[in-house]
């Protein structure tokens, strides 16, 4: 059984599903689903969309640069069948797997790395603007411990207008 992959989306079609377009010149695509023909067809850059693979890749999403992607290769020559071989091979998947995983959630965290801090400026910033949908103003003029406390900035006075203060 041939597992192989979507032309467009890069994800995996099995047997009996999707659909193939050959060109003249015998170049076969493949599609996973209808989505990803009519994108074909309508000549989009799938780099440019963002739920495909390649999108992904590209913009640093996923990971791209790993040695375990190499067990995963298409090979053109077929091996003889050997017990041993193909015993350790099954063996030597899971390990690759768990690496695989571990690699895969280490590049997740460094991409989520500075999110918390955003998020958090974020929901203050929303805090600031409409405190008011959250507690009624005159409530909040009556007791000013309920707002976020004001920073106060010493700005110190542009030339003109100490020029100006001076003439007066």
């Amino acid at each position: 059984m041939r597992l192989e992959k979507c032309w467009f989306c890069s994800s995996t079609i099995y047997p009996g599903h999707g659909i193939q377009f050959v060109r003249n010149d015998a170049k076969i695509f493949r599609f996973c689903r209808s989505k990803c023909h009519k994108n074909f067809k309508m000549k989009r850059n799938p780099r440019k969309v963002k739920w495909t693979k390649a999108y992904r890749r590209l913009h640093g999403k996923d990971m791209t640069q790993d040695s375990t992607f190499e067990f995963e290769r298409k090979r053109n020559r077929p091996e003889r069948y050997d017990r041993n071989l193909t015993e350790e091979t099954l063996r030597a998947i899971k390990k690759i797997d768990k690496v695989r995983a571990e690699r895969e959630s280490r590049h997740i965290a460094r991409r989520m790395q500075g999110k918390k801090a955003q998020e958090l400026r974020e929901a203050k910033k929303e805090l600031d603007q409409s405190i008011s949908l959250v507690k009624a103003p005159l409530a909040l003029k009556e007791d000013p411990s309920l707002t976020l406390p004001k920073i106060k900035l010493n700005v110190e006075p542009s030339q003109a207008e100490q020029n100006q203060s001076m003439e007066e």
